[in-house]
């Protein structure tokens, strides 16, 4: 099959099988030349473990801690007519480099929201593992179905009043207004049940009684706060509710689960499928990723995860702010970085898009998360969609 890119909106609906093996191929080889965290995880579970921040976290603690991980992702496998989704085939590059090299992984694919998956991967960790030392909690999903079968939806809107403020035209190039209107209360009940911090308690609860966790053993979950530009769409909008609840669960964790220490890990602005999905987001990315690499401190998924566990985490305590977050987000936070960001969406316009936001990099970067894109690559050549993951043959 010859594979091509097919986007719509702010989603590719193909993904490239050898271009997604390389993406991952990159970034264990980012982490091979960082230092060996010799005092890292030994054995780790990742829920949500395919793309993005979750699948750097797998990447840092298999091949810079030498870590056993079990990974839990929601994929979908290609066929002879389709191909399979970036998250399956990064999975599949993911265990195939971890077993050459005689790292244990093994991933389990289904409902991270459901019973049944808590249950096959506690099962999983007890045969195999014993405990595991640390919990990662990435899950990013718009819709959950809770054990007793009732569906909710998240949205992307304000809360209290209506917002208006730039974005962009990915498509067309152009600078737009767009107006957001506010959720309504069940709305935000919906996206917090989806977003929040319900299903990770549940997991650590499920994991706690089953005893598949260590003594004092480590939960993160993954959060993001913004500049002001961004709170009415975010910190202050329905998501920011559910990451306003997934903070008061890592608190609730720590004081109600004897021997678990939860934290929150506030990340750096990315490109990913669900940050292209939020107005006013991309533009506001396309404009800092410009700053950050002109400063030369910008980070990719990668680079944030192996700092987290390098300076924030395994390094004799957990180092926090005096909220008591992980805060990764530091640099994009520098007040001269804010302050560049916020001089150039004033003056940005049609004219003089291309200079000021840095829309290729934003292009490059997203056409990557499906193994597009990549140097090196002749997307007219015949690749195999139909990969295996080596632990769910």
């Amino acid at each position: 099959m010859i594979v091509k890119p097919k986007i719509r909106g702010f989603i590719c609906t193909t993904s490239h099988p050898d271009g997604c093996d390389a993406n991952v191929k990159a970034q264990i080889d980012y982490v091979r030349s960082r230092p060996v965290i010799a005092n890292g995880t030994k054995k780790a579970l990742i829920i949500g473990a395919s793309m993005g921040y979750g699948l750097a976290s797998r990447i840092s603690a298999a091949f810079s801690c030498g870590a056993a991980t079990v990974g839990v992702i929601f994929d979908k496998p290609g066929s002879e007519s389709r191909t399979g989704s970036a998250g399956w085939y990064n999975t599949a590059a993911f265990e195939k480099y971890a077993h050459a090299e005689g790292i244990y992984a093994k991933t389990i694919n289904g409902d991270a929201f459901s019973n049944e998956i808590k249950e096959e991967t506690i099962a999983l960790i007890k045969k195999d593992l014993g405990q595991v030392d640390l919990v990662v909690y990435s899950v990013a999903a718009p819709r959950r179905t809770t054990p007793d079968g009732t569906s909710y939806s998240s949205v992307l809107k304000t809360t209290g009043e209506s917002y208006t403020n730039k974005t962009i035209d990915m498509k067309n190039m152009k600078i737009n207004e767009v107006t957001i209107e506010p959720a309504t209360d069940e709305e935000i009940f919906n996206t917090v049940k989806v977003m929040g911090g319900e299903d990770w308690y549940e997991w650590i609860s499920c994991m706690k009684e089953a005893g598949v966790l260590a003594d004092n053993a480590l939960t993160v979950a993954y959060s993001y706060i913004g500049p002001k530009l961004t709170h009415p769409m975010y910190f202050d909008g329905s998501i920011g509710r559910a990451k306003a609840h997934l903070a008061e669960t890592a608190k609730k964790i720590s004081s109600e689960i004897d021997g678990v220490n939860a934290y929150i890990s506030v990340n750096k602005a990315l490109i990913t499928q669900s940050s292209s999905a939020i107005p006013i987001v991309p533009l506001y990315i396309s404009i800092l990723y410009k700053v950050m690499k002109e400063k030369g401190v910008h980070e990719g998924c990668i680079e944030q995860m192996q700092r987290l566990f390098e300076d924030k985490i395994y390094v004799g305590g957990i180092k926090t702010d005096e909220s008591g977050m992980i805060r990764m987000d530091d640099l994009e936070m520098q007040p001269d970085i804010q302050k560049s960001v916020s001089d150039i969406w004033e003056k940005i316009s049609d004219e003089n898009l291309m200079e000021c936001a840095d829309i290729a990099g934003y292009q490059k970067e997203f056409e990557e998360i499906f193994g597009f894109g990549i140097d090196g690559f002749d997307y007219d050549a015949e690749t195999d969609p139909e990969i295996a993951i080596e632990s769910l043959k």
